[in-house]
This record gives structure tokens, sequence and C-alpha cells, in this order.
């Protein structure tokens, strides 16, 4: 590499900090990419991950399922939507998109409808980076634009404009419905990110965006995959980000935080419609297989994660988190600052988006020296705490984001 970021080495990480070699810790201020939600070295999942291993690290799973995996599933569909009654477990968060994508593809062939096979998105979406996800993110301002040219044409609606406080304005939802109008009879499926675009932009949508892309679906025969990978498991305030809107997806993935941050797992969870057409077409079932899915250790870890915010506890103290962001961010929000285009506060989620690409390097020594990893990228800083984040540690990493933000040495 000519031009490598600084890498910073982790020797030990235990509730919200970070060990480094060096001696330092460190406030996590991004939950390991979103998923470390209760933290690190959490004892009851610590204790969990370790009984299973010794019971049973793996096992294939074709033509044999065990507890672990019987337990989550059962814990994912009464955490869900009622209508979302089928699971299948996967691998990791891009690879859960891959499976959503192939059961849309081989619900329509099972209709005998092949033709129905591209998908529509919104721009400033991101969903993974294997190559089916790839093509469903957008082809212009992601990280993948210089593979654009090898994948499949999908469609793209511009993205939602209203922000999620803001008023609602029917204009948003014109070009998606113009999009859906246009090319439902060769679309499986919409898929997006609902209320929050994660990696695309920290970009935070009204809800009655998502309420119209629901009925626009509806009307025009087409599946609705939801990718409630980051936002899932209450990092928007609610337990799903698509309960802001009140509706329901034909096709859903979660991962990152299904494990609590240990060990990769995902799942797709769809409707019974979705599963039973796709199980009486030609092929008898869906087509796909990995060598790890159902991983016994990664199950039994995701279980107990799952026990644990089924206690409710997460809903206080992700309102906590929102509440100090809110009361921290509003001075700089009322007053503004030349470098700042705008501040974004949703759930456990805190954005400041510069006017300016940001030199990533720097910017993340600085808040290094300050005691806190914050992962900064394009023109945001941002961060997604655990949500067991202590008041304390909270207001210190939010003072170091704003300090960092606001200082006109930092370009």
């Amino acid at each position: 590499m000519t031009k490598p970021l600084p890498c910073y080495h982790v020797k030990s990480a235990s509730g919200v900090r970070l060990y480094l070699e060096s001696g330092q810790s460190l406030i996590d201020g991004m939950s390991s990419w979103w998923c470390a939600i209760h933290g690190y070295n959490h004892k009851e999942l610590n204790d969990a991950l370790v009984k299973q291993v010794n019971l049973m690290s793996h096992v294939m799973f074709g033509g044999i399922t065990h507890d672990p995996a019987i337990q989550l599933c059962r814990h994912l569909i009464e955490m869900t939507n009622p209508k979302l009654e089928c699971v299948f477990l996967c691998d990791s968060g891009s690879v859960s998109v891959e499976v959503a994508l192939k059961q849309a593809i081989q619900y329509w062939d099972s209709k005998g409808q092949p033709e129905k096979k591209k998908f529509l998105s919104i721009k400033r979406g991101y969903h993974g980076d294997t190559f089916g996800a790839m093509f469903v993110s957008d082809p212009e301002n992601s990280m993948h634009s210089i593979y654009s040219s090898y994948g499949p044409d999908n469609i793209f609606a511009e993205a939602p404009q209203i922000g999620f406080h803001d008023e609602w304005d029917e204009a948003d939802i014109e070009d998606f419905k113009t999009k859906i109008e246009k090319h439902h009879k060769i679309i499986a499926a919409v898929i997006l990110e609902p209320i929050l675009q994660g990696a695309g932009g920290m970009r935070m949508y009204n809800p009655q965006y998502l309420k119209r892309v629901r009925e626009l679906c509806d009307k025009y025969d087409v599946l609705l995959v939801l990718d409630e990978i980051a936002t899932g498991f209450g990092r928007t305030g609610k337990l799903f980000a698509q309960e802001h809107a009140n509706i329901c997806p034909d096709i859903m993935c979660v991962g990152k935080a299904i494990t609590g941050g240990y060990l990769t797992l995902a799942a797709v969870i769809s409707t019974r419609n979705v599963a039973n057409v796709i199980s009486s077409g030609r092929t008898g079932c869906f087509m796909h297989g990995p060598t790890f899915m159902g991983n016994p250790a990664a199950c039994a870890v995701s279980v107990k994660n799952l026990e644990i915010l089924r206690t409710g506890t997460w809903k206080s103290q992700v309102l906590t988190i929102e509440n100090i962001l809110l009361k921290k961010f509003k001075p700089l929000m009322e007053t503004g600052h030349r470098k700042i285009k705008e501040i974004r506060v949703l759930g456990a989620v805190g954005v400041i988006e510069m006017n300016n690409p940001i030199d990533v390097a720097l910017y993340q020594k600085r808040f290094v020296e300050l005691g806190v990893w914050v992962r900064p990228f394009g023109k945001l800083l941002y961060i997604m705490p655990p949500y067991i984040i202590s008041e304390k540690d909270l207001n210190h990493l939010v003072d170091a984001l704003i300090s960092v933000a606001t200082d006109d040495s930092l370009v």
C-alpha cells in the first residue's frame, strides 16, 4: 500500500473501552461498526459462548438442526412483525442481502414470472460488499462505483430528501413512484434501508416515505426487502426501524448486532407466502447452503444477546443516549459553524456532516489523542456507541466529537 491509514493495535476490550498495546484506553464510539451493542467482554455473552463451544462448536446445517438455532429462530419470529414467520440463517450481513435477493428472484421464478429479476433501490443506499449486494447499492456515490460496469443493470430512484423530523412532502416519493410504475413488470423486489441510510451517508429520512414505498409495492405486485442490518435491534429507538412507519416487509435482513458483536451471523426473515411460493417451485427448496450457516456457537451467543434485549433495558439506554446527544449538540445546532453542514440525531446515532471531505487519518489521530475511538468517513463524523455507555463516557465522547468538528486547524 502506498498511503496506508494508521492502524491502532488493540490488545483487549471491556465494557465500552478498547485497550491499546501502547497502554492507552479509548471510549468506543462505533460499537465495532455498530454491532457491539452491549459492549465488550460481557459476562453473560461470554458464558453462553463458552458453554456452547464445550458442547459443539460447529455442525453442518443440512439435514441437521440443533437447539441454539431453534431457539434463535423462535426469538426472531417472536420479536419481529407477526407476518414474518420463516427464518433463514446466514453467515454475515452481506450474505443475508444475497440470500434476500435470491429469494426474491426464486419467488417469481416459482410463480412462472422469471422476467421479474431486476431490483429497484434508492440512491445513497448501501447493502454490503459482496457482488449482489454491491449492485443494489448506490452505483455512483459509493465505494463500489469502480465495479459498476461488471454487474446487473438494476434500477435506482433518487434518495429521499425529507428528513426524519421534517414535514412530509409527497413530491419526495415521485421519482420512486415513476420508476416502479414504469418497470414493475421486470422488478422482483424493492430493497432499501428503512429510515436510516448507513454507510451511504448516515441519512435519516421521513417515515412517510417508507409507508408510501410499501403501498406502491403492494399496488404494483413487487416484493419489499428491508435491510435492517444496521438499524435492527434498537439502534434508531425502535426495535426495528420499520416500526417508525408501522409497516412490514416481505423479506427482512438482520445482522450486525444479532450476536452482540461476538461472532458473524445474520438472518433473513420472510413471510409464509414467500417461503411457500419458493418451496412450491421447480427446485422444491431455496437454493442456498453455505458451510457455516447456523453455526451453533454464533447461534448460542445470539440467543443470549436477544434474551438481554428482550428484557427491554435497551429502550431506556437508547433514549438516554438520544437525549444526551440532542442536549450536547443543541448549542452548535443553534449557532452553526462554518465547517458544518448539518447535525442529525436519531436514537443512539449522532452525526455531524461537514461541508467538505475530511482527512480521515488526521481526524482519527486527533480523536485518539482525546481518548475516543471514532471512525470518520467522507464528510461524516458520527457515533453509534454501545447502549451500555455511561452518561459520563458519552459526554466525553460527544465533547470530543464537537471539539474535532469545530477545530479550525483541521481541514
